[in-house]
């Protein structure tokens, strides 16, 4: 077909199988808990840049969440080796200062920490949680970081039992 000859109309949006127009879908979304889960890096804390607008939104509480990943022991270390102290009770509190430094007091929060590998803790946080909506950042990495980093985010998003927000490097914010 010649490029020239297509032309550019808007296509009538179909109706709905439920009756609802565009204005009575957006107001039937009951956002209620948004799961934000961090690990400190700058780049997971974007996803506060979009968690706490939404929360207040929807009047939503923040659940945020860290992940310790279980520890990886070999053969090789000596039996005497001094297992560091549980890592759950300092994340608490950095999830703590967390909150007071960058989420408004007007705005609800609720602390977790979970022990498991990331993309298994997240699922099971929103389980738990009965979160509404996950607010996650992904490095966007594709070809051979992808295959040998894997990719959390993408197992996130294909077993969350809510919708995912998968926000990446460079950005671009909502207009």
């Amino acid at each position: 077909m010649n490029p020239q000859s297509v032309i550019n109309e808007p296509i009538p949006a179909p109706p709905s199988s439920s009756g609802l127009t565009g204005d009575a879908v957006s107001k039937s979304v009951q956002v209620k808990n948004i799961l934000v889960p961090v690990d400190f890096s700058e780049l997971s804390l974007k996803s506060l840049h979009y968690a706490i607008p939404l929360a207040r939104q929807f009047g939503a509480k923040i659940t945020l969440l860290y992940v310790v990943e279980p520890l990886t022991y070999s053969p090789e270390f000596p039996s005497w080796m001094v297992l560091p102290p549980d890592p759950a009770v300092e994340m608490r509190k950095e999830l703590s200062d967390l909150r007071k430094a960058r989420i408004p007091e007007d705005i609800d929060v609720d602390i977790a920490v979970y022990d498991d590998f990331v993309p298994s803790g997240v699922i099971e946080a929103a389980r738990s949680s009965c979160a509404d909506l996950i607010v996650i950042t992904t490095h966007g990495r594709t070809g051979l970081h992808r295959l040998l980093d894997g990719s959390a985010c993408e197992k996130i998003v294909r077993l969350a039992p809510c919708p995912v927000l998968a926000l990446r490097e460079p950005e671009r914010e909502f207009v």
